[in-house]
């Protein structure tokens, strides 16, 4: 049986072996084991939107289907098998095939999210074109915990009680009378001891046992037998939650932080998103919406200090309502994604402010169907003009081959003078390389703000 299965957003999953070599639905082997872990994790994680990420239907021409949506990542089932599920973007090349390339683009952009604990790793040391997602994260977790090893694992004093024949510490009473009456030689004391044997090292020493157990790449498995030599005076531990409870993170045990995140993952199947796996099934998945709009801002804020250009992302500075029967009261906060604010400018002038909005979302070339944007989206950036008193919105989306020629598309309102009081520009970003391609978006905004004056 095929032990991966690489799917990528929004395809249709079958476990009807009729669709073994047809390329518009994935034939899955273990079709029900999936399907088991859609229910699961629905009646397990009841406040998450789970059958949302993963639906569940039927249809009279394939029968049941998974589709998957929004989230990308990995799913690792009870029995070992796994759903790797990538972005759905357009890219690939005959040098490299579309999964390989899709996944380089995915972890270069998951870098860019906030609490990731993976940042600091190069391309060249993940090996995408060799390794599946799983072993990719479980090399995250190596090489973290391997740069902690080089810097020496931290030692604290661990209070012990043991039945001794030194006086050290302080003498148990209780426990000294019920096991010494008829051995005045021994005390029962508890002591502090200075070792390694703290909480911190045992959750990764667990971590390590237990990864060495999963994995399916003899690199990695020895790699991990390299690292748990460090470990050899620490024990695993017995009480996972005990132990996460018991840890202290400062300045000195900083380098713990990003290796026990993984380790949390692991060991407690919690995931960097709401849908966690069950005892036997681990899933590490990610929202697309957020790791979109985190790389579009941290690339603007790399490329907009030489612009001259003030970036703010999740800006909070303004509301829909200002006022609530008749008193001063603000209410329904508006978050554009990115406010870019023009900081030069002559005399007296107000800073021109300028909205940039991302949408995970492929656009289409059907210009009578708004080349595929809601027209919820588009209320929302009347909203953001109208109370950010800018006239230029810009929506990011990911580049679609669906979209033809350059994707030059904006949408104009005309104002009561009959002037363009509002206009809502499409801009479609090339996620191969993303960083020219919002240069591109900068260089347009400059000439756009030049006619403008």
């Amino acid at each position: 049986m095929k032990r991966l299965l690489e799917v990528r957003e929004f395809d249709i999953i079958s476990g009807n072996s009729v669709f073994r070599d047809d390329p518009a639905v994935r034939y899955c082997e273990f079709f029900e084991s999936l399907k088991k872990f859609a229910l699961e994790s629905s009646s397990r994680n009841s406040g998450s939107d789970v059958l949302g990420f993963m639906k569940l239907g039927l249809r009279r021409d394939i029968g049941e289907f998974i589709s998957v949506r929004n989230y990308v990542g990995v799913i690792r089932l009870g029995n070992g098998c796994q759903v790797q599920i990538l972005p759905k973007i357009d890219c690939g090349s005959a040098e490299e095939p579309a999964g390989v390339s899709a996944k380089r683009v995915f972890l270069k952009m998951l870098k860019c999210l906030k609490d990731f604990p993976g940042k600091r790793l190069s391309e060249a040391s993940l090996s995408a074109d060799r390794l599946d997602l799983w072993e990719i994260f479980i090399r995250m977790f190596l090489e973290e915990t391997a740069k902690l090893a080089r810097q020496g694992l931290k030692s604290a004093y661990i209070e012990k009680q043991e039945n001794i024949s030194v006086y050290r510490g302080k003498l148990l009473a209780n426990h000294n009378i019920r096991h010494n009456a008829a051995h005045k030689e021994r005390f029962f004391m508890a002591f502090d001891e200075y070792q390694l044997n703290r909480p911190e090292n045992r959750l990764l020493k667990s971590a390590l046992l237990r990864l060495l157990r999963l994995t399916s790449s003899y690199d990695t498995a020895k790699e991990i037998r390299k690292l748990l030599t460090a470990f050899e005076l620490v024990d695993p531990s017995r009480n996972f939650a005990r132990d996460f409870s018991g840890v202290s993170l400062d300045r000195h045990t900083s380098a713990y932080e990003a290796p026990l995140k993984w380790a949390r993952v692991f060991l407690q199947n919690r995931s960097f998103s709401p849908f966690s796996g069950s005892e036997n099934s681990l899933s590490l998945l990610f929202p697309m919406e957020k790791i979109f709009e985190a790389c579009v801002a941290a690339n603007l804020k790399r490329i907009g200090a030489a612009y001259d250009l003030k970036i703010s992302v999740q800006d909070r500075g303004c509301y829909l309502f200002d006022r609530l029967n008749g008193e001063d009261c603000r209410k329904f906060a508006l978050r554009p994604d990115i406010v870019l604010t023009r900081t030069s400018g002559t005399g007296d002038r107000r800073p021109v402010r300028i909205i940039i909005d991302t949408k995970w979302k492929r656009l289409t070339g059907d210009r009578s169907k708004n080349y595929g944007i809601s027209q919820a989206d588009m209320y929302q950036m009347f909203a953001y003009a109208q109370k950010y008193e800018t006239p230029e919105i810009w929506l990011v989306y990911p580049r679609s081959r669906d979209l033809p020629g350059s994707g030059a598309i904006t949408f104009e309102s005309a104002g009561a003078a009959g002037n363009t009081s509002c206009a809502v520009s499409v801009f479609p970003v090339d996620l191969t390389r993303i960083a020219a391609s919002l240069e591109e978006l900068i260089a347009r905004i400059g000439e756009r703000s030049a006619r403008r004056s």
